[in-house]
């Protein structure tokens, strides 16, 4: 099963790009930035804009299953949301060159879709995150979607959204 986004997190593909650079440079030409530049180091602070996150996640979710293929692959591929591109990649729908300009788009699509925006909160439960909004009295945010016990997504005015975003990180 592929991950989608919420899966995002800075350093991740570390130990594959050095085995793909033909692809990550192919990637990065396709995309217009260094893709591997994003998920290391993320020094603009893009890697959780849905138009950045997208390609970035199915890259490394592709350049995972490149790893995996020497060996028994399962007779079905399945994906969350995004992931379910890579499923269709790793079953030979398209190629890596097709859905990069397919995830590109989407996420393109999708951040211009509304004013409003998503984000994945990491390491609370839903208690604790329902406490934490509650507490800095921002009520055009919602939990929108519970992907695991310490993954949960929310939504509202981007402007809220980057609000909160800023308000965990100097948290942690």
């Amino acid at each position: 099963m592929f991950p989608g986004q919420g899966f995002q997190h800075r350093g991740m593909g570390k130990k594959l790009f050095p085995k793909y650079k033909s692809e990550v440079k192919m990637a990065s030409d396709i995309v217009g930035y260094d893709i591997e530049e994003l998920c290391l180091r993320d020094p603009n602070r893009q890697l959780g804009k849905t138009q950045f996150t997208q390609p970035a996640l199915f890259l490394v979710n592709a350049l995972r299953y490149y790893d995996l293929r020497g060996r028994e692959l399962p007779d079905y591929f399945i994906g969350h949301s995004l992931g379910e591109f890579n499923a269709l990649h790793a079953a030979g729908v398209f190629d890596l060159q097709t859905g990069l300009k397919l995830v590109q788009k989407r996420g393109a699509l999708m951040a211009e879709a509304s004013e409003g925006g998503m984000a994945a909160v990491l390491g609370l439960n839903i208690e604790t995150l329902k406490e934490e909004l509650n507490g800095i009295d921002c009520d055009e945010v919602d939990i929108a979607n519970y992907n695991t016990p310490t993954q949960i997504v929310i939504s509202g005015k981007q402007e809220a959204i980057d609000y909160i975003v800023q308000f965990f990180d100097k948290k942690t």
